[in-house]
């Protein structure tokens, strides 16, 4: 059976090659208005539903576990079909919601900081398991008002490209979710031949995982280093397509002793002089077994204040879900089916 949520519209168009009007009828019932079966579908009569019920289904993961934080944080555990558990984030926000997705179920890249890393990798996501994470919210929420989607969950989405540029294409269709293309970001460790077609494949803002302003403590930090040293990751930044008024976000991850000093702060309004960035602050997230600490506050706010004399925008991102390890790099898959 095909799982009619693995299609785009075009792919449905063609389900009907002398009415492909009927193409974008299905499109909207799956995307737009999110139903859970093609019986729900009452605009296409009895037979036609009955006959595309022998061939497609929609199938979504499993809805494992839901946890919620001090501060209204959720972190929603998926079973796929094969018995892995990916993990998507809720987050509230002043007038609305914004979700961070997984594109991956572990993750390659082997970052030092980040609790996914530990599982290993074990596939890509498909588009349905992509965009379902979505509408299962949708659905399961219709008062909430989800706003800004963020490919930064479990998972490097540039070595899922196909799948995430297919998602990020359904997501913002008229006859779908309707999501904004400046409300969706794709946050990247830094994989340059993905950086050098994303701007012409998708619209999505983009984030650039950091981390470090010198290749030396960006490999310990970042393995992926060794294979996209910082002056060609620069050179791929500098050739990135942006529409006017837009920027790249630089995420740095401030972790003890390691990157935070003032001089890390200098170096690197140095290595980003010419692009058109901001900076976010992401001050370490522990999580088990780990042996980097956190920054120290004043260490935060001193490379802050470094940064702020420069002429990047700069801000300090305020997690939330620490409590329940929802926070940025602490996603993990748990397999626990309680609460």
């Amino acid at each position: 059976m095909i799982n009619l949520l693995d299609l785009d519209k075009q792919q449905m168009k063609a389900m009907f090659p002398d009415r492909p009007y009927r193409g974008s009828q299905v499109f909207s019932w799956v995307f737009g208005k999110a139903v859970p079966s093609i019986g729900d579908m009452t605009n296409l009569s009895k037979a036609l539903r009955e006959e595309l019920s022998k061939e497609y289904t929609i199938s979504y993961p499993e809805r494992l576990k839901v946890q919620v934080s001090n501060d209204g944080t959720e972190k929603h555990a998926y079973r796929l079909h094969d018995g892995l558990v990916i993990e998507s984030v809720l987050m509230p926000e002043k007038s609305h919601w914004s979700l961070c997705v997984s594109s991956q179920a572990g993750c390659a890249m082997g970052c030092a900081f980040c609790y996914t890393a530990t599982m290993g990798f074990h596939r890509n996501l498909e588009v349905s398991e992509i965009v379902s994470q979505v509408l299962h919210l949708q659905r399961a929420y219709p008062d909430r008002q989800i706003r800004n989607i963020v490919f930064m969950g479990m998972g490097e989405p540039l070595l899922n490209y196909g799948n995430v540029v297919k998602a990020i294409g359904i997501l913002t269709d008229p006859e779908g979710p309707q999501f904004s293309k400046r409300r969706i970001t794709v946050s990247t460790c830094g994989i340059v031949p993905g950086l050098k077609t994303l701007h012409q494949d998708t619209e999505a803002a983009l984030a650039v995982s950091l981390n470090a302003p010198t290749d030396e403590v960006r490999q310990r930090l970042m393995p992926v280093t060794k294979k996209y040293p910082l002056a060609v990751l620069m050179d791929a930044l500098r050739s990135f397509g942006l529409p006017n008024r837009r920027r790249v976000t630089i995420e740095y991850v401030l972790v003890r002793g390691v990157n935070d000093s003032i001089r890390d702060a200098r170096e690197l309004i140095r290595i980003l002089h010419g692009l058109k960035v901001k900076v976010n602050l992401i001050p370490f997230n522990p999580w088990p077994g780990c042996a980097l600490e956190a920054p120290d506050p004043g260490a935060v706010s001193a490379f802050e204040d470094v940064l702020k004399d420069s002429p990047y925008a700069v801000m300090v991102r305020k997690e939330k879900g620490r409590d329940i390890l929802a926070a940025c790099g602490q996603l993990a898959g748990s397999t626990d089916s309680g609460g």
